[in-house]
């Protein structure tokens, strides 16, 4: 990956990682809203805390150079279903917050794709067949 790319990368991967990283405290802390959005999901508490989980698991990964492309997914995988809730049972403004925590999971989901994009040579499996597809 030449250096621009690889720049590029992890400014991407330290944006998606504070974004995670910051929602962390109001799970982990059973803060009143997170409370309310996994209660009106009907997960909570389970919800919460395996989500929280996953999101430390996502913003460790996106931190480590081994492990960024998985990160990268996970935390893209974890934003498609906190985008699908927004849109199909939250709404887009959750008590009050004017659409922040949606416009947030829509940052965290874009930096997620583009580095999984940007590093998809390096997934477990598939990506020596992508690399070898790239440099076709």
């Amino acid at each position: 990956m030449e250096t621009r790319t690889r720049t590029l990368s992890w400014i991407l991967q330290v944006v998606a990682a504070a974004i995670l990283g910051q929602t962390l405290f109001f799970k982990f802390t059973g803060a009143p809203e997170a409370v309310w959005i996994f209660t009106t999901l009907g997960v909570e508490p389970y919800g919460r805390i395996s989500t929280g989980v996953m999101e430390l698991v996502a913003v460790v990964a996106l931190l480590v150079p081994r492990t960024a492309a998985l990160g990268a997914a996970l935390s893209l995988g974890l934003m498609v279903g906190a985008i699908g809730s927004h849109l199909f049972v939250l709404g887009i403004e959750v008590q009050g917050d004017g659409g922040t925590l949606f416009v947030l999971a829509l940052v965290t989901a874009a930096a997620s794709a583009v580095v999984l994009w940007l590093r998809r040579a390096e997934l477990p499996v598939v990506g020596p067949l992508l690399a070898a597809r790239q440099s076709r």
